[in-house]
């Protein structure tokens, strides 16, 4: 969104590409994001209301690139856009969704609550308005959701629809997804209800999330009283992903504090390999060390078992105190890393690192460009500021067209 804002502003047609049926990628399922700690409504809807304003922009949703031709000043891309089965009637009323028979997974909260088969992902979503998932809808054999729409914005027969178009610039901003915690064996995710991953955290944190914002066991809904955070889930490591997201630190160290706020008897383990806070977040990392209620411990952990009660128990090194330390939890949480989206969106006429990122060599001259974390794992803050600069290669790279 900065990216194209940003081109539009300065004058350019820009044509904003999101696979997703809303805008805001996994920031606007966050609770809070650093480095003010606000939520993200407040940053995402100043830009919904700079992109709603901006003529320069076409949004969108619902749609991937599926190629991309050309060289710089001369781009031809084709776009796929797949069946919403609600057009722009639409006014998100929710009667539609008070008469739907059928339940679907919620992808939006990663799985921790239901929608209906028609649903709205989120009170902040943009565009505001319903989405099907045909993978589930009975369709026309059922219909109710289209003899309850006052505003005939229900289109069931909707296909889906091929787009071609011609830039002088390619900003790649394709994001990350966390790393699959399921493939590590010996942390019991996937296995054990109470030990979930650090994006999960976020939606528990959350007031849009599936629990309003409290923070609670998975297993009986009852509030925690011990919590571990696990950092290095997958990261730094050879069989998973061998470099450091850079950001995971800090945000265990945040979901503490999450845990620390809503429960002050509360005890929080954070169980790492190096803590790393650079720059400007230093502080906030010294904030946490000084509660005595938050325990560091450095120290690899060797794996997570759930006992009788369905508490998942920690056993780690302590390398500072020596030898290993047992921890029983409520619930424990995964720092797992950031992977890159880039090689699995579209071919983009791209060239990665071994870790997946796309090559700073892209940028400038060749008017294909990254952005964001397509580039590098990245907090908020510094994906913005990437993505200005980003805005402002691609027009270079249309002005020496």
């Amino acid at each position: 969104m900065t990216a194209a804002l940003e081109a539009a502003e300065m004058g350019r047609k820009v044509t904003l590409v999101e696979r997703e049926p809303y805008l805001g990628g996994r920031v606007i399922r966050m609770a809070k994001y650093f480095p003010k700690l606000c939520p993200p409504g407040c940053g995402t809807e100043i830009n919904f209301r700079r992109l709603r304003a901006n003529p320069r922009v076409t949004i969108m949703v619902d749609s991937q690139v599926a190629s991309i031709t050309g060289a710089r000043g001369d781009f031809t891309a084709t776009i796929k856009t797949r069946p919403r089965y609600v057009n722009e009637k639409c006014t998100a009323c929710g009667d539609c969704e008070k008469v739907c028979p059928v339940e679907r997974s919620d992808s939006y909260n990663y799985g921790m609550k239901n929608t209906k088969a028609i649903y709205l992902a989120d009170a902040l979503a943009m565009p505001f308005r319903h989405s099907i998932d045909m993978s589930v809808c009975k369709g026309a054999d059922c219909g109710e959701c289209v003899k309850v729409c006052k505003y005939e914005a229900i289109d069931l027969a909707m296909e889906e629809k091929t787009t071609t178009i011609t830039a002088s610039a390619v900003v790649h901003a394709t994001g990350w997804k966390p790393y699959d915690a399921s493939r590590i064996e010996n942390l019991g995710y996937g296995q054990i209800k109470n030990v979930i991953n650090n994006v999960e955290m976020e939606r528990l944190a959350s007031v849009s999330g599936p629990t309003e914002g409290r923070i609670l066991r998975r297993d009986n809904g009852e509030p925690p009283s011990v919590v571990a955070m696990v950092q290095c889930a997958g990261s730094r490591d050879e069989n998973h992903l061998p470099y450091c997201s850079s950001i995971c630190c800090l945000v265990s160290i945040k979901h503490a504090n999450y845990v620390r706020e809503q429960y002050p008897d509360s005890d929080v383990y954070v169980f790492y390999i190096d803590l790393r806070a650079p720059g400007k977040y230093e502080s906030f990392y010294r904030k946490a060390m000084e509660d005595p209620k938050i325990h560091f411990i450095k120290g690899k952990v060797a794996r997570i078992e759930e006992d009788e009660s369905g508490r998942a128990v920690v056993t780690a090194e302590d390398i500072i105190g020596g030898g290993k330390t047992r921890v029983a939890c409520d619930l424990v949480v995964l720092a797992t890393g950031m992977e890159p989206e880039s090689k699995s969106v579209a071919p983009l006429m791209a060239k990665f690192n071994p870790d997946g990122f796309i090559l700073e060599e892209l940028q400038g001259d060749a008017g294909l460009i990254a952005c964001g974390v397509a580039s590098g794992p990245f907090d908020v803050t510094t994906s913005t500021q990437n993505s200005t600069a980003a805005a402002l290669k691609a027009v270079q790279a249309g002005a020496r067209r």
